[in-house]
């Protein structure tokens, strides 16, 4: 059961190829080994504390800048509950099930 949930938006600022730049940010989130969903328009990371995500979050915030951007913004919201929290999984499994149907 995760114990802190994260989700970032990141969006790079006067790049050549910001797909690029977002896929390097996505890359940085997918070698993490953190449990993660990419979305449209942000990805939400699951782990054991803030700090966790957060240090993957700082990484992938920082990786559009390898990758050619002149500057990224990232938005992020953070959810820590130490009793643990329902999954990401769960949370969309019934939206999921029905749109399935």
């Amino acid at each position: 059961m995760p114990r802190a949930t994260l989700a970032i938006q990141v969006l790079p600022l006067r790049a050549l190829d910001a797909l690029a730049a977002v896929n390097a940010a996505i890359a940085v989130v997918q070698a993490s080994g953190v449990r993660h969903e990419v979305g449209p328009m942000e990805t939400t990371l699951e782990g054991e504390n803030a700090a966790e995500l957060l240090d993957v979050a700082a990484r992938a915030h920082a990786a559009p800048l390898s990758a050619g951007a002149e500057a990224v913004q990232s938005n992020i919201r953070l959810l820590e509950q130490p009793a643990g929290l329902m999954s990401t999984q769960a949370k969309v499994a019934p939206f999921r099930a029905k749109v399935a149907s």
